[in-house]
């Protein structure tokens, strides 16, 4: 028998500058998503909550609200960038380059900028990463650079979980 581990995440010997990694799956946004987030985040806009408002808009019907678009594809990119990181340091800048829109399906993708090992602590790096967010259509919706930093292999904690050790599949 074999035990396969989900990789989440990657370490800095693993990033190398210039890969791109496309990230799965999409996420349809839904009316539901868009006013739950913006309920949340109590940004009460009418061009995301209200249809009158926003059908005499420039866009002519509802918005969703840009931080659920970059939340959303962040979130994408962990399981391949950030998802064993010791933190994320920065996002050097963040673009909404087209709407988006009720219904509309998002993929991500993220290219490797730079790496580089940390001059004061030999266990750690910095990466530098843009990640580019698509609709249906292909249209880049959103964009961003961040800085996140991470572990080197050997120095990178196990992952755990509070059962193991103990053989679940002969009880």
């Amino acid at each position: 028998m074999t035990t396969h581990e989900r990789p989440f995440g990657r370490h800095l010997e693993d990033f190398v500058v210039g890969d791109v990694y496309k990230h799965w799956p999409g996420k349809t946004i839904t009316e539901a998503d868009d006013h739950l987030f913006c309920m949340i985040t109590m940004n009460h806009h009418p061009l995301h909550t209200n249809d009158w408002f926003a059908s005499r808009s420039v866009q002519g019907r509802n918005v969703v609200v840009g931080n659920l678009v970059y939340s959303l594809v962040l979130g994408m990119s962990v399981p391949d960038v950030s998802g064993a990181a010791i933190a994320n340091l920065e996002v050097e800048t963040l673009q909404h380059k087209h709407p988006t829109f009720h219904g509309d399906t998002i993929h991500a993708e993220t290219r490797v900028l730079e790496v580089v090992e940390s001059k004061s602590k030999s266990d750690r790096g910095v990466v530098t990463v843009e990640t580019k967010g698509f609709n249906q259509d292909g249209k880049e919706v959103c964009y961003f650079r961040r800085r996140v930093m991470v572990w080197k292999r050997a120095s990178a904690p196990t992952r755990e979980r509070p059962h193991d050790g103990r053989d679940v599949w002969s009880e």
